[in-house]
């Protein structure tokens, strides 16, 4: 998923095991980029898991949460922007929230992620 305000650029969608940085855009967005390409904006599936580095210590505060943290790729259903991550505490922030210089590593892609069914007939 991307951002609306992103579709005007040429994207390409997440790989697992990729390290990306927050990027700001020539749009004013705030997304995913590789950071020798800043250009690009790198597109993540919902439910993708992520783990951050970097986090601010504004927004460490003011979700309680710590500078590293493993978090889900989620589509937000308040606000202007909609791509975000939710923290293992259940909080959530937009990456406009998370501002620029915050790497993010794939490490699941929502295909990759064990399914519930297979778990089931496992049984």
């Amino acid at each position: 998923m991307c951002d609306y305000s992103l579709e005007m650029y040429g994207t390409r969608p997440a790989q697992e095991g990729e390290r990306y940085v927050t990027t700001r855009f020539r749009s004013g967005t705030v997304g995913l980029a590789t950071p020798g390409d800043k250009e690009t904006p790198v597109c993540v599936q919902c439910d993708t898991k992520l783990r951050l580095e970097e986090i601010s210590a504004d927004l460490q505060q003011k979700l309680g949460i710590g500078p590293i943290e493993d978090v889900v790729f989620t589509r937000l259903d308040h606000g202007f922007w909609r791509d975000g991550v939710r923290f293992g505490n259940n909080k959530e922030a937009s990456l406009q929230e998370l501002s620029t210089g915050v790497s993010a590593t794939v490490t699941m892609l929502l295909e990759n992620a064990p399914r519930a069914w297979a778990l089931t007939e496992a049984l």
